[in-house]
């Protein structure tokens, strides 16, 4: 199984929670673009997710579990976050809480992350490769996708040693698949399919042969 070496999140969620958590990421994007500060508030609800929940799990439970009520999180979130992050994404927290919707706190990362890559002429790339990619060749696989999608590529990398070599490179739909596991499948799919003619060919010989 791939290894990511990227700690941002890529959690899995039904399609209609997609849909709910999209209709939030979009609102709060907007409002944070309105104000200049969309970057900054996808680097806040990115901490929450990626290093506070990954480090305390029981913070993750006391806003996204439903043992503690509404009044209780609102009471939390102002002595958490007031005057330490932007009041949209306080203000957002808030929202959350008050429809109970703080569960969707990681779909909603996933969703504005997208719609900011969206806005801003960037462009999600999954590699996966055998080894850790160098950084020559990380930047030069940047320079290419670059020039050839013209957009600012974001390339999210994972380790997959059952590629054995080479690399995978995924935008959206299209695929380059350039590792050693997939060049041998292709040459032993090439080698049965010739062993497969030659028997064939024989038989049709033996067959002539013998007047059939």
């Amino acid at each position: 199984m791939p290894e990511t070496d990227e700690q941002e999140y890529h959690g899995t969620a039904d399609a209609g929670t997609q849909r709910v958590a999209k209709v939030y990421a979009e609102a709060l994007l907007n409002a944070a673009a309105q104000h200049d500060q969309a970057q900054s508030v996808l680097e806040e609800l990115s901490a929450l997710v990626g290093d506070v929940f990954k480090s305390n799990a029981q913070i993750e439970e006391f806003l996204l579990g439903g043992s503690v009520g509404r009044n209780r999180k609102t009471e939390v979130i102002d002595r958490t976050f007031k005057d330490r992050a932007d009041e949209i994404f306080v203000n957002f927290l808030h929202v959350l809480n008050d429809h109970e919707r703080l569960g969707l706190l990681r779909p909603i990362l996933t969703a504005y992350r997208e719609l900011h890559d969206q806005r801003t002429g960037r462009i999600k790339v999954r590699v996966r490769s055998a080894v850790p990619l160098p950084d020559d060749q990380r930047q030069r696989l940047t320079n290419e996708l670059r020039q050839g999608f013209q957009a600012e590529p974001v390339l999210e990398t994972a380790i997959d040693p059952e590629l054995l070599g080479g690399l995978v490179v995924q935008v959206g739909d299209w695929m380059y698949d350039a590792s050693v596991r997939t060049q041998l499948e292709t040459l032993r799919n090439q080698l049965i399919e010739r062993s497969s003619h030659e028997i064939q060919s024989r038989r049709d010989r033996f067959s002539s042969a013998n007047g059939n």
